[in-house]
């Protein structure tokens, strides 16, 4: 009786456990609906119609300013950067093309829907396809699908493209934006829609928020960054800090204050500096001065912003009377997001510290640029660290499944990094801090060129016989006296 009991509750707890387990198998954290998102692992969606996609050629017939502000942003060069160019060639190398098209899903939304970006290179495209983030881009965007996604917010190009409907005499393009239409916008050639959309910040996270193809890790998480800050909650948005000029930016970072309507740009100015430097030699190349100058507008623009988006304080410690550490206070005053942003494990921000005694003589260094390009192990560095599934160090973000370190500043906020001080009693200690920052390490830059596909020369287009010495922009500088003996 007891043996029949035991064995019946056995085999009802086996069948429990399978059903359990049949469930969970069904129960993914990240399901994805590959109808709803034909194009996966990009998440954009094409309401197809007869209506075509507009070159931003002709777009600037009519809009001459803005397509001038926007000629030479890195919107334009989004898929012609070469830096992306070998990291896609890379990355289809080693995982294909069906899953590096979450790449090209940002970087030639067109492109990809229209199927003419097919491959890493930029041979035999058209304009609208090799001007990766055109006008026709954004203005054709008529919604997203951020709460629809596989981790339910904003990931790898959510948004819905519908560049017009089909009329009864044809197709009907429709343009949209954050206006109010005027009877006379468009000039018969399109239709002209407002949307609250192109207002906010959630036009732009579809593409700057990058998560893993498969487990939908945040590799990159702009967004999310700046809506878990005082920015979104002071209504200041992504358009507001980078679709104006310098200093409207700082006022915006600074007062909260919205720019007035006349102040907006097509600029979409941030932190890439490096693509206006090598785009800027390409065009000089070329013989395009005029492209040149813009370029280097837009780099020193570029330079401005992160210059203007950090502070840094200096502060001794003393125990029992005597100096024993210095603190270095680095700031995010102006940013938005997180400082840095973006792909958190591949930028470098980092403090180069001297401190000397009073004759002049070297106590320490720490962060100094070594001879081949590399940064010192013990360099106080804020970005992050990638592991892939086996928890081991990585980079490429094909592998990255989750940081190891995570080291960046938020919005309005600080970190602390301290250094111990040994000096002698009587002196004093003469100290130098500076807040460093590059797109990525020498090496990192020298791969991905290398890598770049047959069809971008780089001395031919660029004018480069080898990878150039990453610049560096120094976005703070610091200095301060301080006593041995305290208080």
């Amino acid at each position: 009786m007891i043996r029949n009991i035991f064995s019946a509750a056995v085999v009802a707890f086996s069948l429990v456990s399978c059903i359990a387990y049949a469930f969970a198998a069904e129960d993914k954290v990240f399901k994805v609906d590959k109808e709803f998102y034909p194009y996966y692992p990009s998440l954009m969606k094409w309401d197809k119609t007869s209506a075509p996609f507009t070159p931003p050629e002709t777009c600037g017939e009519c809009h001459e300013q803005q397509y001038k502000e926007w000629k030479g942003s890195v919107h334009q060069l989004a898929f012609q950067d070469p830096v992306y160019q070998g990291e896609l060639n890379k990355a289809v190398k080693a995982v294909g093309h069906e899953i590096a098209r979450q790449c090209e899903g940002c970087h030639s939304p067109v492109g990809v829907v229209t199927g003419e970006v097919k491959k890493p290179g930029i041979s035999g495209l058209s304009s609208i396809a090799l001007n990766g983030v055109s006008c026709d881009v954004c203005h054709s965007i008529s919604g997203v699908t951020h709460t629809q996604t596989p981790a339910k917010v904003p990931e790898n190009g959510s948004f819905i493209l519908k560049p017009g409907v089909d009329g009864k005499d044809g197709p009907v393009l429709i343009k949209r934006g954050p206006l109010q239409p005027s009877q006379e916008c468009g000039g018969g050639f399109h239709s002209c829609e407002q949307s609250t959309l192109h207002k906010q910040a959630d036009l732009c996270a579809s593409c700057h928020q990058v998560y893993h193809y498969d487990t939908h890790f945040p590799l990159e998480a702009t967004y999310n960054e700046w809506k878990q800050g005082p920015y979104a909650q002071k209504d200041i948005h992504c358009q507001d800090c980078h679709m104006v000029d310098s200093a409207t930016f700082r006022r915006s970072a600074d007062d909260f204050k919205k720019p007035a309507r006349g102040e907006y740009r097509h600029y979409f100015n941030g932190a890439n500096y490096l693509l206006y430097y090598l785009a800027s030699a390409a065009a000089q190349k070329a013989g395009d001065k005029q492209l040149a100058d813009t370029l280097t507008e837009k780099y020193k623009m570029a330079v401005d912003r992160l210059q203007a988006a950090a502070d840094m304080e200096i502060a001794p410690v003393y125990r029992n009377g005597s100096l024993a550490e210095l603190k270095i206070r680095v700031k995010n005053v102006r940013a938005g997001h997180n400082l840095p942003t973006s792909l958190t494990n591949v930028r470098q921000m980092w403090l180069e510290v001297t401190a000397r005694d009073d004759k002049g003589e070297v106590l320490f260094t720490s962060g100094t640029v070594k001879s081949d390009g590399a940064l010192p192990e013990d360099a106080r560095v804020f970005n992050s660290d990638g592991m892939g599934n086996d928890f081991h160090f990585a980079i490429d973000p094909w592998v990255v499944t989750a940081f190891s370190r995570h080291e960046t500043i938020p919005p309005r906020g600080y970190k602390d990094v301290f250094y111990g001080l040994a000096p002698k009693k009587g002196q004093k200690v003469s100290i130098e801090a500076k807040l460093r920052y590059r797109q990525a390490d020498q090496a990192v830059a020298e791969a991905l060129l290398s890598a770049v596909p047959k069809d971008i020369d780089l001395k031919a287009i660029y004018g480069l016989e080898r990878v150039p010495t990453l610049p560096i922009v120094d976005m703070v500088v610091r200095k301060a006296e301080l006593t041995v003996a305290g208080k």
